[in-house]
């Protein structure tokens, strides 16, 4: 099942191939590595991707992803059910659109329909996932997974990438965004259990927590920041953290929400307007469909009638 899973979007790829046309032979050598505990990672391959932002990914060995992929399929229904509900990343069912909606119905409530002023603290961990620490990970998922072999190999595929020593996460790894989860549910368990705070979600490293109340949540600044470094060993960006009013715009995971609307943001137009042609046309017209995006269609319309735009 792991290698169907696996398989599926790339059975046409040179890598995919070789390794399935001895399968049987690479799974049972890998198979008989787990057992004897001598597997070893391979070296990764890394190289950069703008989506939109320049980030550096490391690409493990084919080998090695088919490994992740069953490990991912053992440890997402463990860890999955003691996560929140409002944590939309790299989860099913959940994702970007579904935490907008879930963003814009807490807007809602919260200013009663937009009776009342509402704030937004709105964070951003710095360098989240270079900054986890293998150490207080590995602890944390001993806490639900109680077997030693298991252990011994999440304790391999943790330990085979360092940022810095005994630090972070390959950002090409399907594990990897199953531990940010894990990992960052300590800091969603604080502010729904401790801080009691009702209208919070998360997105990967992106969290938002709405009220009435500016000071309380410019108060929560630093409780939340204390509680990451003091117990995750991570700190807040600096210059990404703020308190802003609804009526004047909350920008999340590239939408702007205000009252009665609701658009991409300025960046995001520009650069689906520079980039949007024949074979991603469906895709950016999806995401058109969850905001107010007339005008940004229209532009797009205007584009189609450059002969450029056909190829």
């Amino acid at each position: 099942m792991a290698w169907k899973e696996f398989r599926r979007g790339k059975g046409n790829k040179k890598e995919t191939q070789e390794f399935e046309f001895n399968l049987e032979e690479n799974l049972s050598e890998l198979h008989i590595d787990l057992t004897k505990r001598t597997y070893k990672p391979l070296p990764y391959v890394s190289f950069f991707v703008f989506d939109p932002k320049k980030r550096h990914i490391h690409k493990a060995n084919i080998r090695d992803r088919v490994l992740h992929q069953a490990v991912f399929r053992v440890l997402y229904p463990i860890f999955d059910k003691y996560f929140i509900h409002d944590s939309y990343a790299s989860r099913f069912e959940k994702g970007v659109h579904a935490a907008v909606y879930r963003l814009e119905s807490f807007l809602n409530k919260v200013s009663s329909n937009n009776k009342f002023i509402t704030f937004a603290l709105k964070c951003d961990i710095r360098k989240f996932f270079d900054s986890i620490d293998h150490e207080i990970l590995l602890g944390i998922i001993e806490k639900r997974i109680n077997d030693d072999g298991a252990i011994w190999l999440l304790d391999v595929i943790i330990g085979s990438f360092e940022k810095q020593a005994g630090q972070g996460l390959p950002l090409g790894n399907v594990t990897s965004q199953l531990f940010g989860n894990i990992y960052l549910n300590e800091l969603d368990q604080f502010v729904k259990r401790r801080l009691k705070q009702k209208y919070y979600i998360r997105y990967c490293d992106d969290f938002v927590i709405l009220s009435k109340n500016q000071e309380e949540l410019l108060k929560l600044i630093s409780v939340i920041q204390n509680f990451l470094m003091n117990k995750l060993g991570l700190w807040l960006h600096e210059r990404k953290v703020e308190v802003c009013k609804y009526s004047q715009g909350i920008d999340f995971l590239g939408y702007v929400l205000r009252p009665y609307s609701k658009f991409i943001r300025v960046k995001t137009k520009k650069r689906l307007l520079r980039k949007v042609n024949q074979s991603n046309l469906d895709s950016y017209m999806g995401i058109l469909r969850h905001c107010d995006g007339h005008k940004v269609k229209a532009g797009i319309f205007d584009r189609m009638f450059d002969k450029d735009f056909w190829g």
